[in-house]
């Protein structure tokens, strides 16, 4: 049976590499063509969309904010912000209440700028930040901006220093480097105690599967795969009204539109990008408006002649 094309939402296991799980789907669904939507932390759980063929194409286009919700420990500082790295200090919390805690992480919230872990893989001199660390380099990262869309405290156990949060935030934010940082602002030190996201790129949890359920034979992956057009719900759309729109289109050609059509909509900008249908709504690709509304140019085209 062909396999379909979309997105699976997996469930990750702690201790698996976003890699490991797109070769293993490869392999339980016997196709080369898949693609995860952003490195989740072996040590992390949770969420993690798989794109499976042409679906691959798509994931520039999916929404970017993900939501975690995490434990931070207080009083330990490690060589990778999270609990699993080598303790380099340790030193006592202060005695805090919960408001005031609240208060603390005012300053996370919003568009911060921060340090990513030097054990991370942002890309230094055309070098993964994580190689030059595990060779022991001294090197520095700069500040990166990111915006913080929700960070609520759920809970805060002083004695033991451990504070729980949600975080709703924009792709490429660290959370270990939150707890880092949050540590040294209540002049202590910090970590990420463990971490699960709950969802990413529009997809959440609750149609997630686990890879295990698949390869036990306990779950039938085609019927989590989630069709490509229902991942793009937050694009606006362009209908192919006549044979002919659509013949142009799968030849890359311009779709010329009427200069009225998109008058007034704020849904529609030369910036923003435009899923392409037809009356059946079957997905022809990604296009983007001209700057005078004239025309849809294609950016993405599926089905190409």
């Amino acid at each position: 049976m062909e396999t379909k094309d979309g997105f699976l939402v997996i469930n990750k296991d702690k201790g698996c590499t976003s890699h490991d799980c797109v070769k293993q789907i490869r392999k339980l669904l016997n196709t080369k063509k898949v693609g995860h939507t952003g490195t989740l932390d072996p040590e992390v759980i949770g969420t993690l969309p798989i794109a499976i063929g042409s679906a691959t194409r798509f994931i520039q286009y999916l929404p970017q904010g993900k939501t975690y919700i995490g434990q931070i420990k207080l009083g330990i500082r490690t060589n990778t912000d999270d609990i699993h790295g080598e303790i380099i200090n340790q030193k006592s919390w202060p005695k805090i209440s919960y408001e005031k805690l609240d208060q603390y992480l005012n300053r996370f919230r919003g568009i911060i700028k921060q340090i990513p872990p030097k054990v991370s893989s942002v890309h230094l001199n055309g070098e993964r930040a994580y190689k030059k660390s595990f060779r022991n380099e001294v090197f520095e990262l700069a500040p990166r901006e990111v915006k913080i869309d929700e960070l609520t405290l759920i809970t805060w156990d002083q004695i033991n220093g451990i504070i729980e949060i949600k975080i709703k935030c924009s792709a490429g934010t660290y959370i270990r480097a939150i707890a880092r940082d949050l540590g040294e602002i209540l002049n202590s030190e910090g970590c990420l105690l463990q971490l699960k996201r709950i969802s990413a790129c529009g997809f959440d949890q609750e149609n997630s599967i686990k890879i295990s359920d698949i390869e036990k034979g306990k779950k039938n992956s085609k019927n989590f795969i989630i069709p490509t057009i229902a991942a793009l719900n937050h694009i606006s759309s362009f209908v192919l009204s006549t044979e002919e729109q659509i013949n142009f289109w799968q030849t890359g050609r311009a779709i010329k539109v009427d200069i009225n059509y998109f008058k007034g909509s704020k849904s529609f900008d030369y910036k923003k990008p435009i899923k392409v249908i037809d009356k059946k709504q079957t997905l022809h690709g990604i296009g983007f408006l001209s700057k005078d509304q004239l025309n849809i140019n294609p950016k993405l085209v599926l089905n190409a002649k």
